[in-house]
């Protein structure tokens, strides 16, 4: 293991016989023979190993010279590895030395095999160590980069209000949350604004969409798999409870989970711990759960196609989200939001909507709820010719609305499959024009269709 060693050491002696052992050892060999000059030394070289004599002052074999040197050493770069060398057999000193962070000990006169042993062994704790450091921070910046942007959440009406009185009190906890709400409400907003302001902030939040993983896959997906436990298994992998330890685990869509996991969900939960696929070892786990989906449970309970001991244990606190058509004005807000950030990104400065625009836009009963205003902003401003967008700027889907009727008579179920038989009839049969109309992956929209026999 080449790499480069700093020698320190006030006799010339001494440095020249270790130069002279180690310089095929390593690709650099640097002397000193007073450490004045040792913190400006390793700040100009790359230093991994430190050779350093415990006292440089005739007459005073204390080593407390070593020891300050050793310190500072260590508040420059922590990743360095330091050899102490004296010519006194001190142990309680060399004790002292390795308390202090020191690798190891050698006294003079000194074994050449031995040294040069130790040296090797003192690399490996340095390449380690860098190693380490390395992994910590690229664990920060993940955990930053799946930290949620600013923007969550836009909302001024009374429902929202009550929603964020709800979201205020219980992000604190620890307790299970369960969010109800159609399409495109914003329920993965609602989970990110509850792992904001709990005390799990600084650790990741991550998202599982149920509905977009097939059924063979459930269970690698979200306890993780060992190697050779299935015939595609070839090598360990880590589940989503086991990813998110410490954060919070988002599973959205949760309806979609298959009657034979859920009993395992049930023991994961009670007890904290997780089996891998293929593995009888339980690892423990801590994670905030937070659940959410579109569907009726209570009717699938009835209907024996979830467990109602799962419910209970998911739903600790409900939290209803509205859907976009009542909550009023909030309407303009987004869309406020999203046509500044769509004008920006398309390079489309000083858009405005006028009234007529806004009136429209409050009218209509948005089906698709936040995501279908977002992509109607959006469409509007690619296809902005002017500052001002009016009426005729914004193309809202009134064949779905018509084809839904009074939608305050039909069951969110029914609506879905209205909007999914209608966007299919229009795409004609485009399975992709389908799912991206709708906001949703083309595995949700197979499972919806298997799911309403369409």
């Amino acid at each position: 293991m080449r790499s480069d060693i700093l020698i320190l050491d006030d006799n010339k002696s001494v440095l020249t016989a270790l130069e002279l052992l180690l310089q095929s050892e390593f690709d650099n060999v640097y002397t000193l023979n007073s450490p004045n000059n040792l913190i400006s030394t390793i700040q100009r070289q790359n230093i991994d190993v430190i050779l350093l004599d415990m006292n440089f002052k005739a007459g005073i074999n204390s080593g407390n010279e070593g020891i300050y040197w050793l310190n500072q050493i260590q508040k420059y770069d922590p990743t360095i590895s330091v050899i102490m060398i004296t010519a006194y057999g001190d142990v309680e000193l060399a004790v002292k030395a390795v308390k202090e962070g020191a690798f190891d000990f050698i006294l003079k006169p000194w074994d050449n095999n031995k040294l040069i042993s130790t040296i090797h062994a003192s690399l490996k704790l340095r390449k380690s160590k860098i190693e380490n450091a390395s992994l910590l921070k690229t664990t920060r910046t993940l955990k930053q980069e799946l930290k949620p942007s600013s923007q969550l959440l836009i909302g001024q009406s009374e429902p929202m209000k009550r929603v964020m009185e709800v979201v205020q009190k219980v992000a604190d906890t620890d307790a299970n949350i369960f969010i109800m709400g159609e399409n495109g409400t914003g329920k993965e907003l609602i989970a990110r604004e509850i792992h904001c302001y709990s005390q799990r902030n600084k650790e990741v939040m991550l998202s599982v969409d149920m509905g977009a993983i097939s059924e063979t896959l459930f269970e690698s997906e979200l306890f993780g798999h060992v190697k050779g436990s299935f015939t595609d298994a070839k090598e360990e992998r880590i589940g989503k409870f086991e990813a998110a330890n410490k954060g919070t685990l988002f599973l959205d869509e949760i309806g979609n989970l298959p009657l034979s996991l859920q009993a395992k969900m049930l023991t994961t939960l009670q007890n904290r711990t997780i089996i891998k696929l293929g593995s009888n070892t339980q690892i423990p786990i801590d994670i905030r759960l937070i659940s959410a989906t579109n569907r009726d449970l209570n009717a699938m309970i009835n209907d024996g196609l979830f467990r109602e001991d799962l419910f209970y244990r998911i739903n600790t606190i409900t939290i209803e989200l509205p859907p976009l058509r009542e909550r009023g004005n909030d309407i303009l807000l987004i869309a406020e939001f999203y046509l500044s950030k769509y004008a920006n990104k398309y390079e489309k400065y000083g858009l405005k909507i006028n009234q007529k625009a806004m009136q429209k836009l409050l009218k209509y009963k948005w089906p698709g709820n936040v995501r279908e205003l977002q992509h109607t902003i959006e469409k509007a401003v690619i296809l902005a010719d002017d500052k001002v967008l009016n009426e005729d700027s914004f193309t809202l889907n009134d064949n779905i609305t018509n084809l839904q009727g009074d939608i305050q008579n039909k069951t969110i179920e029914e609506m879905e499959k209205e909007m999914i038989l209608a966007s299919t009839h229009k795409e004609k049969g485009n399975m992709s024009a389908v799912a991206k109309k709708l906001g949703i992956t083309r595995q949700t929209l197979y499972n919806k269709i298997k799911r309403y026999g369409i």
